[in-house]
């Protein structure tokens, strides 16, 4: 314990600076700033390094969240990060995306604001990244064993960075022409530049791992002649299928899937198209669905000029405060603000969509109702309904399972009643050799479980091939999810 009177000495808990919203919204630069040393040590000292710290039950990769809290508040940086990359292949990914659960578990948040765990890991990594010092760790030895991995989002890029450093040869494979996945093209760079994702990368690529992009399995390469080619497969692809809302005035033009908006301004944000397909300028914006998907849609069409943006959630706003039914260590559900939340925008709750309405085949309004609850269901009620003016809908609503793309055909493998990949307790599908890791074995979940999975899936791969592993293996695919949705 650093500073064993922390704790009562800095009862204020202070985040990173933000931009201010009208310079941030004139661009797609990260919103938050560095935080300066003083006050990053000051926050870190508040961990009270507790006899049994439950921030490390609430993390999904058991983060030895304790011991860099006080190596940070000691000034020593360098083994912070050696204790934080211990447990996280990608602690700069996790402090800018992961809506951090163990903070919620934080024992200092029973009477006092939660240490600033996230921020105190995201200053860590960038810490390590802007001194050039993040090297390659290469293979102690090497193995004649040859993985494919089928997908390149967080889960995919854990379970392949492991398995090479355990010292097997191990290809990424991915549709996409560049490699990320959903850190790529699905989150805005107003919450993650894609420069940090490279950083990664190109570590990744010193370490021996190969990436094959623009190959789509199950067409380019059949799931089939893929499993025959390697040792063993990694089904990392996600849970991409999104959620309709199959509801009079769907097909008109203007409605969108959410990913399809952000994946579309995250290409012309990089550069890799002229123009946008879906763009909010002068438009009146209507996002169904109160999530992270919303709020990144509601941030990337303010910065694209729309006239005006509403989100539409079904169900009652959260509290501000925890609820007695969701006592401490449990992740509550509260009223959230995000960085897109402040720079504008209306939210409104309780409001069922009825319908979309429009004139010669382009959406114009969104017929909404006030919900009521009647036997467990969420319906519009009667007489409520109103007309929002919508020139474009998204539709943010979640996503309902990995896509199939020849898996039951090809590989004969099997899905769950939840429309997930069914794997065993060792992450391995009804095929032999073939193992699922991440959202498409478990279903949309948040980035600390894709990466604590890709790591126990590593695991679970190397003993299959090895007959042993010294990889560590921090969840179970039984673990209960954390829904986000």
């Amino acid at each position: 314990m650093a500073n064993p009177r922390g704790f009562l000495e800095v009862r204020e808990r202070v985040t990173q600076p933000k931009r201010p919203v009208p310079i941030r919204l004139m661009d797609f630069r990260e919103v938050t700033e560095r935080q300066n040393d003083g006050t990053l040590k000051a926050q870190a000292g508040r961990c009270m390094d507790c006899g049994i710290a439950f921030c490390h039950s609430g993390c999904p990769l058991g983060n030895l969240i304790p011991e860099w809290n006080a190596l940070v508040h000691q000034g020593r940086m360098a083994e912070a990060s050696e204790r934080l990359h211990a447990t996280n292949n990608f602690p700069e990914f996790t402090g800018r995306l992961c809506p951090a659960p163990c903070e919620s578990s934080c024992v200092l948040g029973i009477n006092q604001p939660a240490v600033t765990i996230k921020q105190i890991e995201v200053e860590i990594a960038d810490t390590l990244l802007a001194s050039g010092d993040l090297e390659p760790v290469l293979a102690m030895r090497h193995t004649d064993k040859r993985i494919a991995v089928v997908g390149s989002g967080p889960a995919g890029l854990a379970a392949a960075q492991q398995l090479t450093r355990a010292g097997h040869t191990v290809a990424v494979y991915e549709r996409d022409e560049k490699i990320g996945g959903l850190l790529r093209y699905g989150i805005p760079d107003f919450k993650m530049e894609k420069e940090v994702l490279e950083r990664r990368l190109a570590q990744m690529e010193a370490e021996g791992t190969r990436f094959r992009t623009g190959v789509s399995v199950g067409t380019d390469i059949t799931w089939d002649a893929l499993h025959r080619r390697y040792d063993a497969v990694i089904l990392a692809t996600g849970a991409t299928v999104p959620r309709d809302m199959p509801i009079p005035g769907r097909e008109l033009d203007g409605v969108h899937f959410a990913m399809d908006y952000l994946v579309d301004s995250n290409r012309v944000v990089a550069g890799e198209r002229d123009g946008l397909r879906i763009d909010a300028a002068g438009k009146h914006v209507v996002i169904l669905g109160g999530g992270d998907t919303g709020a990144d849609c509601l941030g990337t069409a303010l910065r694209q000029g729309a006239a005006s943006v509403t989100t539409l959630a079904i169900g009652a706003q959260p509290p501000l405060e925890r609820p007695a039914n969701q006592p401490w260590p449990m992740v509550p559900r509260l009223f959230e603000v995000q960085s897109a939340h402040e720079e504008g925008g209306e939210r409104t709750y309780l409001a069922a969509t009825v319908n979309f309405t429009g004139e010669r085949g382009s959406v114009m309004g969104v017929t909404v109702a006030e919900t009521e609850f009647i036997d467990g269901q969420r319906l519009p009620k009667p007489g409520t309904e109103r007309v929002i003016p919508a020139d474009l809908v998204f539709l943010a609503l979640g996503f309902t399972g990995p896509e199939e793309a020849g898996l039951k055909e090809q590989a004969n493998t099997e899905f769950d009643d939840r429309g997930s990949v069914a794997r065993d307790g060792y992450y391995m599908t009804n095929t032999p050799g073939v193992f699922v890791a991440g959202d498409a074995g478990r279903g949309q979940s948040l980035i600390v479980w894709a990466i604590a999975e890709g790591r126990s899936c590593a695991a679970a791969v190397d003993k299959y091939l090895m007959g042993e592993t010294r990889l560590p293996a921090p969840v179970a695919p039984t673990d209960q999810a954390i829904s986000m949705l």
